[in-house]
């Protein structure tokens, strides 16, 4: 303890001059600084799109990969590997890209083909 009865790493607190105006200290008197907590999104697994692609678009089996691919995600993410969810997540959207273009290219081209005949 030094002379004045702190302990030797406390500091009384002094007075600051005022600004006549304001009535606030004349100077910054202390810097604050704020952390700011930004949360990442989890990645999608695609998991509901994948199970209609293989119920209703498995064309080629590709709804068939999908569903795999998202159940992988999901498994990822549970474990806590963020950036392996997010390519398995990604490759998962692909395919079921890729399986909804073919199997509506495929209807559109039933369509297409049944009017034709029909009509000639």
């Amino acid at each position: 303890m030094n002379p004045e009865g702190y302990p030797s790493d406390s500091v009384p607190l002094q007075g600051r001059p005022y600004d006549g105006f304001s009535g606030q200290p004349a100077g910054p008197s202390m810097v604050q600084y704020t952390t700011v907590n930004v949360t990442e999104e989890p990645p999608k697994d695609h998991i509901i799109w994948s199970i209609f692609n293989f119920a209703y678009m498995n064309l080629c089996c590709l709804g068939l990969v999908a569903l795999i691919h998202s159940i992988k995600a999901r498994d990822r993410k549970v474990v806590g590997d963020l950036e392996g969810a997010r390519e398995y997540g990604s490759i998962a959207s692909c395919f079921n890209m890729a399986a909804t273009v073919f199997t509506c290219l495929i209807i559109l081209f039933l369509f297409f083909f049944v009017l034709f005949a029909v009509r000639f």
